[in-house]
């Protein structure tokens, strides 16, 4: 009696540990497999088509609402529970998306579009009125680009620039702001190159650059479209060689 009365308690622990409250789907999740991919110090753009294509979900439970960044657009969704702790997040009619908790990571089912996908917590969301996308950028910036760039060609040569996880820039003579294409329009005008755009003042131009470990290196962006066509941009003149200390 003593030892199915333990079997009994053991079997309700255990199904207590494998199932989730509906607030456990709650807050944001991230990317994390394309931020490790892509801190690995190669393309950025294919570490984020390997892991893609969402980078960032917001769940929230008590409005019936989920959203998605893919790096370029947003989507607001309907969200529904279904069975066996699965919820549909529903695009308003147009499509859907079903998640689900497995262990501590938020899952994306396979669709027709795309391969199944997987998110964790984020340890630091961004402000909860912050736009969908801002948390992956954040840590994707910071592992990507965190830490002590020397310059070891172009202006400022033999200071050192940082890149913020914020999106400010220093060292790089000229310029206070940076950000990196992720997808979209910039994708497309780069192609099968790594972009980032660089400003002071609001006032700035798009440039290719190509990460190889602890090296950066960052070209003027060369337009060979006609003056009717979409920018077509290829690596130009090196203006920059940094290297990570």
């Amino acid at each position: 009696m003593r030892y199915a009365l333990a079997l009994s308690l053991l079997a309700t622990l255990l199904s207590g540990c494998a199932s989730h409250s509906p607030e456990d789907l709650n807050g944001t999740w991230i990317n994390q497999n394309a931020i490790d991919a892509a801190a690995k110090g190669s393309n950025l753009r294919q570490a984020l088509l390997a892991n893609g294509p969402n980078l960032e979900w917001k769940v929230n439970i008590a409005a019936g609402q989920a959203a998605y960044s893919n790096g370029f657009e947003a989507g607001d969704g309907k969200l529904k529970a279904l069975k066996d702790g699965q919820w549909e997040v529903d695009f308003y009619g147009n499509y859907a998306e079903t998640l689900n908790l497995d262990g501590d990571e938020l899952v994306q089912a396979a669709s027709d579009a795309n391969g199944q996908q997987s998110f964790q917590r984020a340890e630091t969301p961004a402000p909860i009125d912050a736009p969908v996308g801002t948390t992956f950028e954040t840590a994707l910036y910071s592992a990507y680009l965190g830490g002590d760039w020397k310059i070891v060609e172009g202006p400022g040569q033999g200071a050192v620039a940082h890149f913020r996880a914020n999106g400010s820039l220093d060292g790089l003579p000229g310029l206070d702001r940076y950000a990196l294409c992720l997808a979209g329009d910039c994708a497309a005008m780069s192609g099968e190159y790594d972009s980032l755009w660089l400003e002071r003042n609001q006032q700035g131009n798009p440039w290719i650059f190509k990460r190889d470990g602890k090296q950066l290196e960052i070209f003027q962006a060369v337009n060979q479209a006609k003056a009717d066509e979409m920018p077509d941009l290829h690596p130009g003149t090196r203006r920059w060689l940094l290297e990570r200390q």
